[in-house]
């Protein structure tokens, strides 16, 4: 394949998305629809990526640049119109002379388009020797999309809107993607003829491909899976295609050995990572660059983000959050871990216990209704129930530090900055304010008082 360039169409508002956020940067499993497509137009190796972007301009092109460095970011003006964009696209790439090879066009919010499905529209386009190729796709409900029009022995004659059509061309159930391979130089000569003569008052590409038609062979590629060309225009077709999408990702992993109970109420975005042997139970959600050992069982209930859970640990109806679960340690339920965590080998968090930035050795336990923030406990130790470290001075957030083999009471509180040595014992509801030598005993001094006979005043009275 000899790409030239690669055409992006990332200008439109997406007014039906009803959405301070542009189309294109919304999300399917962890990518936008823009970082989709640019994931598979790069595919094709083109020379040079052109993303043309008109409404939130600055924000769109932010984000084509974080995706590509290189991308050419073309900003579309005032003219309405997918052929408008690529007059303002092929403006700026031919501003230091003229282009030859294949040109590339593609619509920005196609979010489950991919390299494969482009390679195949190339190699057909070069194969064939065509002026322009078509992808196009066979819809059963095609409405709002522009229909193929062939001639009696197939080939191509025009593409015809949703509201230019008439009744007979309306019924055509072969419609286009608005992905297209071009000649450079037919292309350049194309767009020059748009007018706006038609019912919206744009400048429609589609009206290119009869003008390509006036100077050689337009070609015609179906695709086989209806779902890599398909558009989102609202939150119906989101949802739509993020199913589909999440169903393909499911099956791929359970065709790796991964068990996955109920992929209906799974989700699972597409740079986690998942073992053979892995376990993911019904309602759980796998985000980001998580990673699931072998013999790990993550859920019922579960969202993972970033988190790191290794072999033989399970985590159970809790959140994790750029976390590393050691081998055969034991998550929840109800536990949420906030980012910055390490728990070692055979630990555990048990039942509505909160961490962050927290660092648990091998075999050391905090059960259950604690939190546990900037600190560090050392291995083999075990936390009491309702045990806290106070980190926070209201400036700043403070370290505690309680060694191994220690045995903390239940309802404790250590209030840093604090270090406890190893095989410490403490009682139960001690505020440890001070730091505490190895093989001691530490308690807080309590009285308790006792009010025989009494009765709250609504009942004196």
């Amino acid at each position: 394949m000899s790409i030239t360039a690669a055409i992006v169409l990332a200008a439109g508002e997406g007014t039906r998305m009803k959405s301070s956020t542009p189309k294109v940067l919304h999300s399917i499993a962890g990518k936008t629809f823009l970082q989709r497509v640019m994931l598979a137009v790069g595919g094709t190796e083109p020379q040079a990526v052109a993303v043309v972007v008109r409404n939130q301009a600055e924000r769109v092109a932010a984000a084509a640049t974080s995706y590509n460095e290189q991308a050419l970011i073309v900003h579309q003006d005032d003219i309405p119109g997918t052929g408008r964009a690529v007059q303002c696209a092929m403006d700026e790439l031919t501003a230091e002379g003229s282009l030859s090879g294949t040109v590339l066009v593609v619509a920005g919010d196609m979010p489950m388009l991919d390299g494969a499905t482009l390679r195949s529209l190339v190699h057909e386009h070069e194969e064939s020797g065509n002026v322009a190729t078509i992808l196009t796709c066979l819809l059963d409900n095609p409405f709002g999309y522009g229909r193929i029009i062939r001639d009696s022995a197939g080939g191509f004659v025009r593409i015809v809107e949703q509201k230019d059509g008439s009744d007979s061309e309306l019924a055509v159930h072969e419609v286009n993607t608005s992905v297209y391979a071009f000649d450079a130089s037919v292309l350049a000569q194309s767009i020059e003829k748009l007018n706006s003569s038609n019912a919206q008052g744009e400048f429609y590409l589609t009206d290119a491909l009869a003008n390509a038609h006036e100077l050689g062979n337009v070609g015609l590629v179906t695709v086989s899976n209806p779902l890599r060309v398909e558009g989102v225009n609202d939150r119906v077709q989101l949802a739509k295609l993020a199913k589909a999408h999440n169903q393909e990702i499911c099956e791929y992993w359970m065709r790796e050995g991964v068990t996955i109970l109920d992929p209906e109420t799974t989700w699972i975005e597409d740079d986690v990572v998942l073992e053979a042997d892995a376990v993911i139970l019904p309602g759980s959600y796998l985000q980001g660059s998580t990673f699931v050992a072998a013999e790990a069982v993550v859920g019922p209930d579960t969202t993972l983000i970033n988190a790191r859970v290794e072999r033989g640990a399970t985590v159970e109806r809790s959140r994790v959050e750029s976390t590393r679960i050691g081998q055969e340690a034991t998550i929840g339920p109800w536990t949420y871990l906030r980012p910055g965590n390490e728990l070692g080998k055979g630990t555990k968090a048990g039942a509505f216990v909160e961490m962050k930035k927290a660092v648990i050795d091998e075999g050391t336990k905090v059960p259950h209704l604690s939190y546990i923030g900037d600190a560090h406990i050392h291995h083999h130790t075990n936390i009491g129930g309702g045990t806290i470290t106070a980190n926070y001075d209201g400036v700043h957030k403070l370290h505690t530090e309680i060694g191994a083999h220690s045995h903390i009471g239940a309802g404790n509180m250590f209030v840093a900055p604090v270090t406890v040595g190893e095989n410490v014992t403490t009682g139960s509801g001690s505020v440890v304010r001070h730091d505490v030598p190895a093989d001691s005993m530490v308690y807080s001094e309590n009285t308790q008082h006792v009010v025989e006979g009494w009765k709250p005043a609504w009942e004196r009275e």
